[in-house]
């Protein structure tokens, strides 16, 4: 089961689109926000479209210094310009994360390899 603040990446800048097609941007994000802390997993592997990484940011950015948000990747912060499609808006993301953040790094194998059923 997936915790109701989890969110994949893709599947919350599809769900943004999907509240601005709508016409519900206005109340999606305090929805989103309501998850404490939300996570976005899965950041960088599929790019985002611009409209959709600028709705990213948006959150990112109205959760600076008011909440804690968990970001999952196995990006470095050089790459984040690729998946944003704009150098400057993952600067900024970036420049959000780092300011109060905590960068945790896990080495080893993979959990999933680990406790895999394919043996």
């Amino acid at each position: 089961m997936i915790p109701a603040g989890f969110f994949t990446a893709p599947s919350l800048v599809t769900r943004l689109c999907k509240a601005k097609h709508d016409d519900r941007l206005d109340t999606e994000p305090e929805t989103i926000g309501k998850a404490e802390p939300p996570v976005i997993d899965e950041l960088g592997y599929l790019p985002i479209d611009i409209e959709g990484a600028r709705l990213l940011f948006q959150v990112i950015a109205d959760s600076y210094e008011t909440r804690s948000v968990v970001f999952t990747s196995n990006l470095e912060f050089s790459r984040w310009g690729d998946v944003f499609g704009d150098g400057d808006m993952a600067a900024a993301v970036i420049d959000r994360i780092v300011h109060h953040g905590r960068i945790v790094r896990f080495h080893g194998e993979s959990y999933r390899n680990t406790h895999s059923l394919m043996k």
